[in-house]
């Protein structure tokens, strides 16, 4: 069977044989063409340089955002889960910072309404800070726009 496979040229079938005589299974999806792919050394850095390039541009926009109101750190933690699928050390990164959210969370669970709403007017406040002064960069003094409104 693998001779003729051979002749006939049938690169599919040959994979699918070696495969089921291997001790792994076979990855299928996305996994199984990224294992295609690192399956070269040209593949490999290829790959590496890609995702490293996409996981660096998401995590510094991420990174960029977080100041202002929306989604930053979801933006950053997912930069971080694509770098992870190709550098370990992104994945310990993203560990430690899935941990330290979980501990935060709940710690904040635990606390009483005090401390949560007295931790909701600081980020509020933050927040609302970050967005003046960051319009002011710009030229843009939302204390005046207000003003002339009322």
């Amino acid at each position: 069977m693998p001779i003729q496979n051979f002749e006939t040229g049938d690169a599919d079938a040959m994979k699918e044989e070696a495969a089921a005589r291997s001790a792994m299974p076979a990855r299928t999806g996305l996994q199984g063409r990224l294992d295609g792919i690192r399956a070269t050394r040209t593949g490999a850095l290829t790959l590496k340089i890609v995702i490293g390039v996409i996981g660096a541009v998401m995590v510094g926009g991420g990174l960029i955002m977080v100041p202002f109101p929306g989604p930053g750190w979801l933006v950053v933690f997912a930069g971080l889960a694509v770098l992870a699928t190709e550098f370990h050390w992104a994945h310990k990164v993203l560990e430690f910072g899935k941990r330290t959210l979980h501990a935060w969370t709940e710690w904040y669970k635990r606390q009483g309404w005090t401390i949560r709403i007295l931790v909701l007017v600081v980020t509020v406040a933050a927040a609302a800070v970050i967005v003046y002064f960051g319009m002011r960069t710009v030229g843009i003094d939302l204390l005046e726009w207000g003003r002339k409104l009322l």
